[in-house]
């Protein structure tokens, strides 16, 4: 699979600090979990997760059940490598989101940055959402963060989609209530700016 190859490919040649997606901290992605009062003890994923230190710090703010998504393997070694000892509380998953097997209502939280903006095809996003309605418990917390409509055109050479947060919410419809949206600013390790859109959303009870 080509995408395969080019997020491998990405981890392999380029520094975990130096691409443009890189936060020291995911600050808004940590605050947004941790605002959805869930127990410490909730099934929580980070869908392509990659290298990023959320997990460090979600486990340093006491969350037991964490697991971690991604197409490339090498990101997710580079994430254990940080972590040590401490990757072996962590559930580590390699797959694309759009066909891995996910466990039925697994998850109380799913967390995706920058993840569902790759997904140029109608196809590709009913099979991302058909898999949150899937993995996630009734009642349970869905954050998703995409490029806002003043975002970037391309990500890592890739095209993306951009989006308001009306138009993200209503990529995932009415099973899904907007609890609310936020915007992020980010700044990429070149020093450039790209503009994202957070939507936090509750799935209906079936």
């Amino acid at each position: 699979m080509p995408q395969k190859d080019h997020w491998e490919q990405v981890y392999t040649t380029k520094p975990t600090t130096g691409v443009s997606w890189f936060q020291e901290h995911a600050e808004q992605s940590l605050r947004l979990i941790q605002d959805t009062g869930v127990a410490l003890s909730a099934a929580i994923i980070d869908v392509g997760g990659g290298a990023s230190t959320l997990v460090d710090d979600l486990l340093a703010g006491g969350y037991r059940a964490l697991s971690v998504l991604d197409i490339s393997a090498a990101a997710l070694k580079s994430a254990q490598a940080r972590l040590g000892v401490a990757a072996d509380q962590v559930r580590w998953l390699v797959g694309d989101i759009t066909t891995l097997d996910l466990p039925t209502q697994g998850f109380d939280v799913w967390h995706d940055r920058a993840v569902f903006h790759f997904l140029t095809s109608p196809e590709q996003r009913a099979a991302y959402v058909h898999q949150v309605l899937h993995a996630v418990k009734p009642g349970g917390h869905v954050i998703v963060s995409t490029f806002a409509e003043d975002g970037p055109l391309q990500c890592s050479g890739l095209p993306v989609m951009r989006y308001s947060a009306d138009g993200l919410h209503a990529e995932f419809g009415a099973p899904f209530e907007l609890i609310r949206h936020e915007q992020e600013e980010h700044r990429t390790p070149t020093g450039g700016i790209q503009k994202f859109v957070y939507c936090y959303c509750r799935m209906h009870h079936s």
